[in-house]
């Protein structure tokens, strides 16, 4: 009866949604590192532990008020639901029971119970015995009156704090890197505070009782000294006594700068980890952001014009030199090969991200970028630099939607206005942002009155705009010359005057906001008293 009750219960329990649900839920409020209410949660059980160690050392003193004793009550009984939560998160009971069962039915084995008892409170106990729970115990102790002497396990609800700050949680983990130095420096620093005990004991305590009354005065003494602190309460007064005091202090120098050395080495190789989980919360509070794939003077340039207009970005560079620049100027950075697979992941690229713009100098990292992105996140839009025209087909083969060519454009521009300078300038001008005039593209729509008209009837000279070029991807334009091959379109700059616009393409103008945006409003308004009259 027993044993089917307790399966039935295992099987209610893995087929239920609502266990399911509610399990997720509190796995989200305790554990997930990627949940927004996991971080609200920190912040309130942050507060709650100074809180309680506020009371407590409060109380040294003073008289606690009952409304200030229900309020500790309040917040030792949330530990205590925190502490029997993670214990429940730590495993799935039920899963053992399931996995017992099945192989006793497969086997045609008996199912014992008792087995699968003890093999549930290992796992529970497993998790007693985990740090960070052993820390969560000892927090909720203190608050046991009748036993005062727990009042000295207050430091532990300090330490409760490594489970809500990311930081002291990489400092437990650079010391967890170390252990194997730092176990064999201790086993070094006992023998020599023993050696230094028992040497300051035998040549102080007979004639200086007064400070060295016992083997605890003498330890005390060789810890100051070998830490070297020397507070000077207890001094030797024999010559073998110095001699020890001597020995400790030059050999605590050697202790402590190995020391020193241990945790500053472990701190170095973990730094590029805290700038990463730095990089990565920072990312999670944007609701959408562009990723920069290399921080090139292409990269460099994208970057300032993304934060003059806030628009959120990180920048990903395998080179030091160019993360290290991208610092400095204070943008968020992953010092990581950007074609791989867990780096563009863990940048937000399946959830966020909103772009990705390939910059790199080498058209093959950039292909690499392309096809990692595009395999990751089929709907993200890539936009790539190709150094070489031969490339452009691979790059849109890789999954780029627009593949730009720097150095080609800077030609074809300085090509096409070295005879007009005035025009030249103001290029350069509205691009370096000196001038007051924008760039804006306006749309074609078809049955506007701009539909099915040329260039020079257009006349946009009259309405003070300048026309840089018309993107197209209607093949009767395929005649005109200046054209520029996106993936499916063609961009036709600085097009001829008998150039014939057709529904759909978008016009590249400059000139003043108000008058771009007169003119949009024409487009429209013609737009919309045709379709009236049809």
């Amino acid at each position: 009866m027993l044993t089917r009750l307790i399966v039935g219960f295992a099987y209610f329990l893995k087929t239920s949604p609502y266990y399911r649900n509610t399990k997720r839920f509190f796995y989200n409020l305790l554990d997930n590192p990627d949940s927004r209410i996991k971080s609200n949660f920190d912040i309130v059980m942050i507060c709650l532990v100074l809180f309680s160690v506020i009371l407590l050392i409060y109380e040294v003193d003073t008289q606690l008020t009952k409304l200030e004793r229900l309020f500790e009550q309040v917040i030792i009984f949330l530990f205590i639901i925190e502490y029997l939560l993670r214990g429940w998160l730590y495993n799935d009971s039920h899963t053992i029971v399931l996995e017992h069962y099945e192989k006793a039915r497969y086997l045609n084995s008996p199912f014992r119970v008792g087995e699968v008892i003890r093999l549930i409170l290992a796992k529970k106990i497993e998790y007693i015995f985990t740090p960070l729970a052993v820390i969560d115990l000892l927090a909720i102790l203190p608050s046991y009156r009748p036993l005062s002497m727990l009042r000295v396990l207050l430091i532990f609800r300090l330490f409760k704090l490594l489970r809500y700050f990311t930081s002291l949680k990489l400092f437990v983990e650079v010391l967890n890197s170390k252990r194997f130095e730092l176990y064999n420096l201790s086993i070094f620093l006992g023998f020599l505070i023993f050696i230094g005990s028992s040497g300051i004991y035998l040549f102080e305590h007979p004639t200086n009782t007064q400070q060295v009354g016992n083997l605890f005065d003498a330890a005390y003494w060789s810890i100051v000294t070998v830490s070297s602190v020397g507070y000077g309460d207890i001094a030797p007064q024999t010559t073998g006594g110095r001699l020890v005091a001597m020995a400790l202090i030059l050999t605590g120098l050697g202790v402590l700068s190995f020391f020193i050395s241990i945790i500053v080495s472990a701190f170095g190789d973990k730094m590029q980890d805290l700038r990463e989980n730095r990089t990565y919360a920072e990312l999670k509070h944007y609701p959408g952001f562009v990723i920069i794939c290399g921080f090139g003077r292409v990269g460099r340039h994208i970057a300032l014009q993304l934060e003059k207009h806030q628009q959120h970005f990180v920048v990903i560079d395998s080179k030091e030199v160019n993360a290290s620049k991208a610092r400095r100027l204070g943008y968020l950075v992953i010092h990581a090969d950007a074609s791989k697979n867990e780096v563009l992941i863990n940048a937000g690229i399946k959830n966020r991200a909103t772009a990705v713009l390939c910059t790199t100098g080498d058209d093959v990292v950039n292909v690499y970028i392309t096809l990692t992105s595009r395999h990751l996140n089929p709907a993200i839009r890539i936009i790539s630099r190709a150094n070489k025209q031969d490339n452009v087909k691979k790059l849109y083969q890789a999954g780029a939607d627009n593949v730009i060519q720097p150095f080609e454009i800077a030609a074809m521009v300085v090509a096409e206005y070295i005879g007009q300078p005035v025009a030249f300038e103001a290029i350069l001008g509205i691009i370096r942002e000196e001038k007051e005039f924008i760039m804006e593209t306006l749309c074609v729509h078809s049955g506007s009155v701009i539909d099915g008209m040329k260039i020079a009837e257009v006349d946009f000279e009259r309405r003070k705009l300048m026309l840089v070029g018309v993107i197209s991807a209607n093949p009767v334009h395929r005649k005109h010359k200046n054209s520029y091959k996106l993936k499916n379109e063609h961009f036709y700059f600085n097009p001829e005057t008998y150039f014939v616009l057709q529904a759909g393409d978008l016009l590249v103008v400059l000139g003043r906001e108000i008058g771009i945006d007169y003119f949009r409003d024409q487009i429209d308004k013609s737009r919309v008293k045709k379709g009236r009259k049809r």
